[in-house]
Formats: structure tokens, C-alpha cells, sequence
């Protein structure tokens, strides 16, 4: 019993670490996961390298292939056309039900994640063309926060896996934030004070064209560029 507790601990430990990773930008979507790279740079066994990357499938973040083994989801224009449009519908009604039956404590938890938001780097002076990890994680459970007090349980995780499995995708349009018309920080501010006034429908319709403002940027240039550098 020990040894599994063990073994399920070491595999939990990869799978953050490669999902960071793959997060972070260190693997290029489509890249090919190779067990023996896996376990020499992460210091692993194959098991619990087979466990992080069949868990890592499950989330959206990694491809198994027959007889071929692991890779990076790849990106295309029709799945972020999909994604988009399903995280429209699922995230903006769990924001409205939010709002809507959330109490005093899920208002504070949101003006707290915005304040951690607000205040975190967005890239460093080390990788000035990517996001820091930590801004990633933050910007993540501010809309998280915001979408906590929705009381439907099912909604709400089919709203937060679609969210994470849409991280490829915020990533490689990172770029895009920097965009003349764009202000991310403007847009989330102003995100959370229609959910701290309780307008729902402007909440809901901010979000929606936040989310789908991102999916036109990329559109437009970002996957093309992904692909002219892979």
C-alpha cells in the first residue's frame, strides 16, 4: 500500500511538472513526447511517466497515437472555432448563475483574484514573449473565481475543463494581448466590477467578447505563425 501511495505520488508530481511545462511553452504543440526523454529529464519511471501523459490525454493537453506514442495536441483553426464556441455558451451561463446565486464570500474570493492579477508580472525580463507561470496560474483562477458560485456542479466542471484545455491555445496568442486594440487588464476589470454589480447580462457579454476577441487574434495570425515556426 505504501508503494502505490508512493508510486501515485511520483506520477501526480510528473504529470504537474509536464503540464507546466506544456504550459509554459517549453513543448510546441504537436512535438512528440518520448518516454526515455521523459524519464532522464524529469527523473522518472516509465510507469509513472505513462500515468502523468495518459492523465495529460484525458485533460486535452497530450495525443496518443497509435504505435506511435504521445504528443502535444496539435492546434487548428476548427478545433479553436469549436472550443471557442462551446466555452462561450458553458462559461457565460456558469458566470450568469454565478452572479446570480453567488453569496458575499464568492464576490470577495473574486476581488481577491483580481487583485493577485493585477499585480503579478506578465512576462520577465528571461522570456519577455511568454507569460510568467505565475501570471498564467492567476489569470486562470481569476476566471475560475468568477465563475465559482455557480450552484450547478456538472456545468461548472465541463466550464473549468474547457478553460484549461483552451491554455494551448492562450499561450501561443499571448502575443496578441499586446495588440493596439486590445487592453486584457482593462477587460478583466471591467469583468469583474459587472459581476460585483450583479449585471449579469453585461457580465455575460463582456466574457463572451473576451473569449472570442482572443480566438480572432489567433485566427488571424497566430496559428500561421505557429506553423511557419514548427
Amino acid at each position: 500500500m505504501a508503494k502505490e501511495g508512493r508510486s501515485a505520488t511520483r506520477a501526480a508530481a510528473v504529470h504537474q511538472r509536464l503540464r507546466d511545462d506544456i504550459l509554459g511553452g517549453r513543448f510546441r504543440p504537436g512535438e512528440r513526447l518520448k518516454f526515455q526523454q521523459i524519464c532522464e529529464d524529469y527523473k522518472t519511471s516509465v510507469g509513472a511517466a505513462r500515468e502523468a501523459l495518459t492523465r495529460l490525454t484525458s485533460e486535452g493537453f497530450v495525443r496518443s497515437q497509435p504505435n506511435l506514442g504521445y504528443m502535444v495536441t496539435p492546434l487548428s483553426l476548427e478545433d479553436l472555432e469549436d472550443l471557442t464556441a462551446a466555452r462561450v455558451e458553458l462559461e457565460c451561463m456558469a458566470l450568469r448563475m454565478s452572479i446570480e446565486k453567488g453569496d458575499r464570500q464568492w464576490e470577495a474570493n473574486a476581488v481577491a483574484a483580481h487583485h493577485l492579477l493585477a499585480r503579478t508580472p506578465f512576462t520577465s525580463p528571461e522570456q519577455p514573449s511568454r507569460p510568467t507561470d505565475e501570471w498564467a496560474r492567476v489569470h486562470t483562477e481569476f476566471h475560475f473565481a468568477l465563475i465559482a458560485g455557480c450552484p450547478n456542479r456538472r456545468i461548472l466542471q465541463m466550464a473549468r475543463s474547457l478553460r484549461e484545455e483552451a491554455g494551448l491555445y492562450q499561450l501561443w496568442s499571448v502575443s496578441f494581448q499586446r495588440k493596439p486594440d486590445r487592453d486584457g487588464a482593462a477587460e478583466h476589470r471591467a469583468l469583474l466590477e459587472a459581476c460585483v454589480d450583479r449585471d449579469a447580462e453585461r457580465a455575460a457579454l463582456l466574457l463572451r467578447e473576451h473569449l472570442q476577441h482572443t480566438a480572432r487574434l489567433l485566427q488571424a495570425d497566430g496559428l500561421h505563425e505557429l506553423h511557419a515556426g514548427s
